[in-house]
């Protein structure tokens, strides 16, 4: 069976990491505008330096859960595709292979003035130079709001070939992917949502299955990697 999942940041909340709705996270500490835009780094690349820096600390602080482990067993009964929103590298260390991060990766690098793009060797800073091009242009290869999420084409051309398509642990509030369930439908496939509550889009979906990632997601993969691989 050929599976696309989705995963959004409620599957690796239970790792330590903070979403956009904690109260008391690290993103209520910051204005958005200031933080995740083109815009804001305009104004204050040393700021939203140091809190990339943070939050790949965070990040790198963490350990995968069930749920992320659960993910990268399904890839041995089944055809899996994973596409995150999430920038953490928990799905890697858990062991998923086919794997598309569509707002980039938080523990990578972007130079602003020659676009080369490698693994971030340690904290930014607005000294930091590019090893490609060398000018201090530097920043986190995140994709911030208002700019193109990654890898856009091949996402759409695997929801139309798709025969389940889930989301797990995302609010439904943030396009293009709030819209990928609808897409999968129309082209005839499945369509799951694993989630802590229902989403925004619920109703994009045939079935649903509610409660923490750690119990839900694991169950679910139980289920599938029973099945005879199609």
């Amino acid at each position: 069976m050929k599976i696309v999942i989705l995963t959004g940041a409620g599957i690796s909340a239970e790792s330590g990491l903070g979403t956009f709705r904690d109260v008391d996270g690290l993103w209520t500490q910051y204005d958005l505008e200031d933080v995740a835009t083109p815009e804001g780094f305009a104004r204050n690349p040393a700021l939203v330096l140091d809190f990339y820096n943070k939050r790949r600390a965070n990040c790198l602080g963490a350990e995968p859960n069930a749920a992320h482990f659960a993910l990268a067993e399904l890839e041995a009964a089944h055809e899996v595709l994973i596409v995150t929103q999430n920038v953490d590298d928990l799905h890697e260390r858990a062991g998923s292979q086919n794997l598309i991060h569509m707002h980039g990766e938080l523990l990578g690098q972007l130079c602003a003035a020659c676009g080369d793009r490698r693994p971030c060797a340690g904290d930014l800073t607005v000294e930091s130079a590019c090893p490609a091009c060398g000018a201090a242009a530097l920043r986190p290869d995140v994709v911030w709001f208002g700019e193109m999420p990654y890898q856009m084409d091949r996402i759409w051309d695997a929801l139309r070939d798709t025969d389940l398509f889930v989301s797990i642990g995302t609010s439904g509030e943030v396009y293009p992917a709030a819209a990928f369930a609808q897409d999968a439908r129309r082209f005839g496939a499945e369509t799951l949502e694993l989630n802590l509550e229902p989403s925004t889009g619920a109703r994009d979906f045939i079935d649903a299955r509610y409660g923490p990632a750690t119990e839900i997601v694991p169950a679910w993969v139980a289920e599938m990697t029973a099945r005879t691989p199609t």
